[in-house]
């Protein structure tokens, strides 16, 4: 294609191989986000008609031709292929089209910097709703899991060796907790970035009287990014702020993925996982592999290769500089694979069951050795004396009496005392305040 947005009589455009160059990954990625941008392009309009560049009967021409085009996108038959330089040069192109003169009207006012600027906060803030709905989903799920099993003993581990005894409930609660905040951070991060930078142009504003508030507001924004540049200069700021809740959700999935692979190994033998989750060896007959936990796991290296890819890509000056482009990649691949992982752990976290004869076995009587220091000092006696007696008597302990130990343990948070009812107050608040996006593109 060579009839590009920005070309003009003398100059000189460049190559076939150069423009596949400058395109990259574009018409790719953009045939994600391509929903957003009609939807953009849609409030754009009608801010252009508040103003009188269009008239009404142009504007609900312009309404008509993308509830079209949005149609088709939907049932696949409009596509980006290469005659295009990216999803905001297809839009047009479709809308001259259809129109005529008026379809390339609709760029009256505005720069593809910042028709792009709006579109990835209208993703992202897409993204970090369903990113903080998953991590509520997840959280739900440990905590109506840890009311049921309260009470079922499981080992305690520090530095992998088994330390006290603890319960399913607080494992299970402890994970819930970590979701909790992991949805109340998304939620912060979605607060910054719901704003409009659309109407801020290239990065200078343009000589019109754009109804910024009034176009922000039909897009469900509750407020603008004022200036002009910093619509630009928060570009990759906005999508690194985003990483970064997805990365705490995936730090812990992690982390719980990890203890679903160790306590479903042989060695541990504390729960199973349903033959649903696990995969043969193509080798061995006797295997069995927990892979979709392993798959988990890897799920945060992807978000934190985004991060790093994106923090280098940030060391720019103010304005608008073409390196941006290269944000959207690690951006897009990271959310839909954490949010991909995401989804499966609710099902897997109710789905997997207990080997309860193996953690009634797995319990050793020094467990117990903490808990028999601690009744000692309650009792008077000095702790580091109580501590070094209890240690010099470990190979005489015979009390493996889990179920007394849980409940005597009432400190708060602790085993006899878990606290659900207020872990479960926390994400009903968090729930409550969630803003009901169901009609956004994506959902």
């Amino acid at each position: 294609m060579s009839d590009y947005l920005w070309n003009k009589t003398g100059l000189e455009s460049p190559d076939d191989e150069v423009m596949a160059f400058l395109s990259g990954e574009d018409l790719v990625l953009d045939w994600t986000l391509l929903m957003f941008d009609i939807q953009a392009s849609a409030a754009h309009a009608n801010g252009l008609r508040l103003i009188g560049i269009l008239s009404v009967e142009e504007n609900q021409q312009l309404q008509g031709a993308l509830e079209t085009l949005a149609e088709q996108v939907h049932a696949g038959q409009r596509v980006l292929d290469a005659q295009f330089e990216d999803g905001h040069s297809a839009l047009e192109a479709w809308l001259t089209e259809m129109l005529g003169p008026l379809g390339a009207r609709i760029h009256t006012g505005r720069s593809r910097n910042d028709q792009v600027a709006v579109v990835m906060r209208l993703y992202l803030r897409h993204q970090l709703d369903m990113l903080a709905g998953l991590c509520a989903r997840i959280a739900d799920t440990c905590l109506e899991r840890a009311g049921r099993e309260a009470g079922l003993a499981i080992p305690g581990h520090t530095h992998l060796q088994k330390a006290m005894p603890s319960s399913a409930g607080l494992w299970l609660a402890g994970h819930a907790e970590a979701f909790i905040d992991n949805c109340a951070f998304a939620k912060q991060v979605g607060a910054c970035v719901d704003a409009s930078p659309l109407g801020t142009a290239s990065g200078f504003g343009v000589n019109l009287p754009l109804a910024r508030e009034q176009v922000a507001a039909e897009l469900g924004f509750p407020r603008l990014v004022v200036n002009p540049q910093y619509a630009q200069n928060s570009r990759g700021k906005m999508e690194l702020m985003a990483l970064s809740a997805l990365a705490a959700a995936t730090l812990d999935l992690r982390r719980l993925a990890w203890d679903l692979s160790l306590f479903s190994s042989e060695e541990f033998d504390y729960l199973r996982l349903p033959g649903r989750y696990c995969t043969g060896s193509s080798i061995m007959p006797n295997k069995t592999n927990p892979d979709v936990v392993e798959m988990l796991r890897a799920t945060h290296p992807v978000v934190q290769g985004a991060q790093a890819e994106l923090s280098e890509l940030l060391s720019l000056p103010s304005g608008y500089q073409r390196d941006l482009q290269a944000s959207k990649a690690p951006v897009l691949r990271a959310f839909a694979r954490a949010l991909q992982a995401l989804s499966l752990v609710p099902r897997l976290v109710g789905d997997f069951s207990w080997n309860e004869p193996g953690l009634a076995a797995s319990m050793t009587p020094a467990m117990f050795a903490t808990d028999l220091a601690t009744e000692q000092a309650a009792a008077g006696t000095p702790f580091r004396d109580a501590y070094r007696a209890v240690a010099e008597s470990l190979s005489g302990l015979t009390e493996v009496d889990a179920r007394k130990s849980l409940s005597e343990r009432v400190s708060p948070g602790a085993c006899g005392k878990l606290m659900l009812d207020e872990l479960r107050a926390r994400l009903e608040a968090l729930q409550g305040a969630r803003k009901d996006r169901q009609g956004m593109p994506g959902n």
